[in-house]
Parts: C-alpha cells; structure tokens; sequence
C-alpha cells in the first residue's frame, strides 16, 4: 500500500528482456536501503526487488504489468517516480494507492496558470464510473486530485512542489501514464455490479 506521494526520482540504468518480460535497473539513492522482496512503486506500479546494492536496484517487470501499464516503453536514462510503501504507524498525506495499475492515460494538453499546471489526461472509456470531479487518482504514482471530468477526460491541477519534485516537469502532449483509480470507488462500483445480478 501506498500514499501517492513520491519520495525520489530514479533514473532507468537498463531495461533488459528476459523470456517474457524485463529486468529494469534503476539508479535511485533508495537503493542502500532496499533489500530483496521488498516493494516499490516505479510510476505508480508495484513492483518487487529482485537486488539492490548501494547506487541501484533490480526489479522483475511481468507480462501482464507490461499489459497494463506503460513500464514496457522505458528507456534508459528515463526518470520514473519512486515511493516505498507506507509504513502502518506514518500519516496518510496522499490517498490510499495500491500500486496496481488500472489503464494507460494520454496526456492530451499541458497548461501553465501563474506557478501551477494543468494536465489534460484522457483515459479509457473502462474508467469512466471510476473517475469523479474532486476524488483522487493516481497518475504515475502521484496522489491527485480531479478538478474536472468529462466522458474521456479528466483534469488535474499541479502545485509547484509537485511539479518541481516529480516526473510530471518533464511529460509531454501525448506521453502515456499509468493510472490508478481510488480503490474505495473500486469496491463501491463492484459491490453495486454484485447487488444487480
């Protein structure tokens, strides 16, 4: 479980392909204090170390997370947001995120509004009941919140600080990011799916 509040940028070092997915390397000062088994949230999905020594860590990229998520389009040199998971006794800053990636979105438009941004993300049509104006969503990993939705679109402000210390400064008009939809909205949409049957 995770907060949506990313605590270090890593670099991707190297994406190698094993028989049905990736061995991702990234470069992150977590490294030192990560061990194997250990989770971490690379934009948004949740992935478990493989090994880790003091300047970088080896992760496991599955066939159905390269499915769901944008982890398959990686590069070296990338940067990715990284957060370890919540400890039971810390505050929840963000919302309650899972780490397990819903869909792929598309930001379609990027706007600057004195020292904050706006992003533009359009999203399947499958999140449609999961998406409400105020609630929370997590694009790449980062607790936000909806300011607006439409059938296709939703649009989400950005503070400065999140903009300065998040991958968020470097997407561009039709870059993918991976999306997460509030789990509590999850459990209200299939319980309501189970009670019409």
């Amino acid at each position: 479980m995770f907060t949506g509040l990313i605590e270090r940028i890593g670099e991707v070092a190297e994406m190698k392909p094993t028989p049905s997915g990736f061995r991702l390397r990234l470069q992150t000062p977590l490294a030192g204090e990560l061990t194997p088994g250990d989770s971490l949230a690379v934009n948004g999905v949740c992935l478990t170390v493989v090994s880790a020594d003091k300047e970088a860590v080896n992760l496991d990229i599955a066939p159905e997370t390269i499915r769901v998520s944008a982890l398959g389009s990686l590069k070296p040199g990338k940067s990715v947001n990284l957060e370890r998971p919540m400890r039971a006794d810390s505050r929840v800053g963000g919302h309650f995120v899972q780490g397990h990636v819903d869909a792929t979105g598309t930001i379609s438009e990027i706007r600057k509004d004195g020292d904050f941004w706006w992003l533009t993300v359009k999203f399947p049509p499958s999140l449609a009941a999961q998406i409400v104006r105020k609630g929370s969503i997590a694009v790449d990993g980062i607790s936000l919140t909806v300011a607006g939705v439409d059938d296709r679109h939703f649009d989400v402000q950005i503070v400065p600080f999140t903009w300065e210390h998040t991958t968020l400064q470097s997407v561009k008009v039709n870059d993918l990011v991976n999306l997460e939809c509030d789990m509590l909205g999850k459990y209200v949409l299939r319980a309501m799916e189970v009670v019409r049957k």
